[in-house]
């Protein structure tokens, strides 16, 4: 990660609304800093406070107005475009990195950096491109790869969250996963299950590798593995004691 999260700048947007909508992905996303080159009305009666969402408490009231150059001359810029060059013969658009790749190789530039939007129709154009360090481009179709200024804003920045992101409100899906105990337990249960149902001995031990497998990708909770048990243990009671839970012993499981 560079020495700060990185700065945001628009160029010369046409309708505030985007603006705000740009505003609003920044708070969503962890970033506070929003430079605007040549903005639209941007007064507390425009479509960017509507947009904005709480981020016209801070983020967008809190953007300063600058020119080009100042970008430039303070910043390592990253340049957002939907059209690049086709090769390396023209290098304008080319090299460029997409915001997934760019968010790995920002974390080793300790420069301060900002990520520089253009208009909404033409984007940024090629006497600007020409000046900034890099160039970032969003996947897209290539019959249509053009996206909305606020849309290609929002979707680079949620690439970039691990930048300025520490916590999100998602829960820890690895502190709820199951312990090793419990799905090697659970393996132990199905195995048992299998001969109880008289499963093909020559056929056991492939399932129960499968099942591993599965079980290996889904990275289950304790909550999700004790209610497998649950379901084995009563289909075992219905095989067993005729449907009574109390005609089995359940070996602990």
């Amino acid at each position: 990660m560079g020495a700060s999260p990185p700065a945001v700048a628009v160029v010369d947007a046409e309708t505030s609304g985007n603006v705000g909508t740009i505003a609003r992905a920044m708070k969503n996303f962890g970033f506070e800093d929003l430079y605007l080159v040549d903005p639209p009305d941007l007064s507390r009666e425009s479509e960017a406070y509507g947009y904005a969402g709480q981020a016209r408490e801070d983020v967008l009231p809190d953007a300063e107005v600058v020119d080009l150059n100042f970008l430039v001359e303070t910043f390592h810029t990253v340049g957002f475009t939907a059209i690049t060059n086709e090769d390396a013969t023209k290098h304008v658009r080319f090299p460029f990195r997409t915001p997934d790749e760019l968010a790995g190789s920002l974390r080793d530039v300790e420069a301060p950096t900002c990520l520089v939007f253009g208009r909404e129709r033409v984007g940024l154009h090629n006497r600007e491109i020409e000046r900034f360090d890099e160039v970032c481009s969003i996947p897209a179709s290539a019959d249509y790869p053009v996206l909305n200024l606020g849309q290609a804003a929002t979707i680079a920045l949620y690439e970039l969250r691990d930048l300025t992101v520490d916590e999100t409100q998602l829960p820890d899906v690895a502190v709820h996963r199951a312990t090793e105990d419990e799905i090697e337990a659970f393996y132990d249960h199905f195995d048992d299950f299998l001969s109880l149902v008289d499963y093909p001995d020559e056929k056991q031990a492939k399932t129960g590798r499968m099942l591993r497998r599965i079980l290996g990708r889904a990275h289950p909770t304790g909550r999700e593995i004790n209610t497998l048990h649950g379901i084995l243990r009563r289909a075992r009671w219905h095989i067993e004691g005729n449907g009574r839970k109390d005609s089995v012993d359940d070996d602990g499981y």
